[in-house]
């Protein structure tokens, strides 16, 4: 069963992956910041923790504001460094861990979180700043992740109680995943700043140094404090803090401190955090009885003949070819997949099986493998083929079968324009 070892704390400011980047070690200036980590990678060696639970926010570089969550969490098993304008990184991938992940969404679901998930997505600073410094001159750090980035940077955002209470299903959701795992909560974040107006560049150190102290003993003001609150004492910018509740919440009542340090050279006070759990194992009935609780709503429609649940697990192992049809939405990629199918689905990296049998229009074989009805719906009107041709293919029957089976015998497609019109007149 996995466990939750402790709860880090971390700042995840740019400064500190341009300091390791430009090997400022031992520049008495960005030592402190190397120090801190050097506190916090060495406690994850100790403890020999397998994953960590990462909680960061995007700086709209992969989540811009066209669609902006307010939980997103990572089930991909690879998350490259991102591009944030000037290259990116030179650090090593982070390596997912897909079963915890998939877990940990349907628990949170479960439990009535409304989330989004993602995949194909680079992380950038937020996430890379702290995890970066957990490598030595050996490699990156060996571990695995489960990243969920919180969307702190449009208002309105969730509240820091909307936090804490995340971190307690969280707890539940690590504590009833099966495998044998040592699990650390890393929150990123803070301390305080502000980068934006006039106010750019304010620090409180009082406040900040109030706030670990009551993370700490008394965790119940901050989740009573208002992202207003929040702002005045932290800074704008500085109030995504309130992160670090999900942390401290997924932890139990009882921690004990093991590290601590702030250092505010410029903009940001940069901080280093380690609590270490002191709760006691779970209630062996208690985990038996969540887990049934998280599958409770799914229970049974997997065995319904027929019937195909588009699962994380399902959607990560197909993520290439439903990522493929669905870029037929694009007009080039539309016009390409008709003209010269094969070497754009080489471009794309399809393998042999896929390639076939996208050209070979077998649609049943494509959802049993994986791929999404409302993927193949666009394949489908590119090629001129309504809805109903497929929906007979699944069955094995032929389209004037399948029409016989409806109240009225009609034709149908997503397409538009000329292509729906020609189509209507088949």
């Amino acid at each position: 069963m996995a466990r939750i070892i402790g709860g880090i704390g971390a700042s995840h400011s740019p400064t500190i992956g341009y300091a390791k980047d430009t090997g400022k070690q031992a520049d008495p200036a960005w030592k402190p910041i190397f120090d801190g980590f050097d506190a916090v990678r060495g406690w994850v060696q100790d403890k020999k923790i397998d994953v960590l639970f990462m909680i960061y926010n995007d700086h709209i570089t992969s989540f811009f504001f066209d669609h902006y969550s307010a939980f997103a969490m990572g089930i991909d098993d690879v998350y490259a460094p991102a591009d944030e304008g000037g290259g990116p990184r030179d650090v090593a991938p982070a390596r997912g861990h897909l079963g915890l992940a998939q877990h940990i969404a349907m628990a949170l679901v479960a439990d009535e979180f409304d989330m989004s998930f993602f995949q194909g997505k680079p992380v950038d600073h937020g996430f890379l700043s702290p995890l970066s410094m957990l490598g030595d001159a050996e490699g990156p750090w060996p571990g695995s992740v489960v990243p969920l980035q919180v969307g702190v940077l449009q208002l309105p955002i969730p509240s820091a109680k909307r936090m804490w209470r995340l971190g307690k299903s969280l707890r539940k959701a690590v504590e009833s995943y099966p495998e044998d795992l040592n699990v650390a909560v890393f929150a990123t974040g803070g301390l305080s700043h502000q980068v934006h107006g006039e106010r750019a560049g304010f620090l409180n150190e009082a406040w900040d140094a109030e706030f670990l102290d009551l993370l700490e003993k008394d965790p119940q003001k901050l989740v009573d404090m208002r992202i207003a609150d929040y702002a005045v004492k932290g800074g704008m910018e500085g109030a995504e803090v309130i992160m670090w509740l999900i942390m401290r919440g997924a932890l139990s009542d009882q921690v004990r401190l093991v590290h601590k340090q702030t250092y505010a050279p410029s903009v940001t006070n940069i901080a280093t955090l380690v609590f270490e759990d002191l709760g006691n194992a779970p209630d062996p009935a208690e985990v038996a009885a969540y887990r049934a609780h998280i599958g409770h709503e799914l229970e049974g429609a997997g065995a319904l003949s027929g019937t195909y649940p588009f699962t994380h697990a399902r959607s990560h192992a197909n993520f290439r070819i439903n990522a493929f049809l669905h870029d037929l939405v694009k007009p080039d990629h539309r016009q390409r997949f008709l003209d010269d199918f094969d070497s754009l689905a080489a471009e794309r990296g399809l393998t042999d099986e896929e390639k076939d049998l996208i050209r070979d229009r077998k649609w049943i074989e494509m959802v049993r493998r994986g791929v999404s009805f409302f993927v193949l719906e666009k394949m489908a009107a590119v090629l001129g083929i309504s809805n109903p041709e497929v929906y007979a293919a699944f069955r094995g029957e032929t389209l004037e079968q399948f029409l016989a089976t409806r109240k009225v015998p009609m034709k149908y497609s997503v397409a538009g324009g000329d292509k729906v019109k020609a189509m209507d007149k088949a």
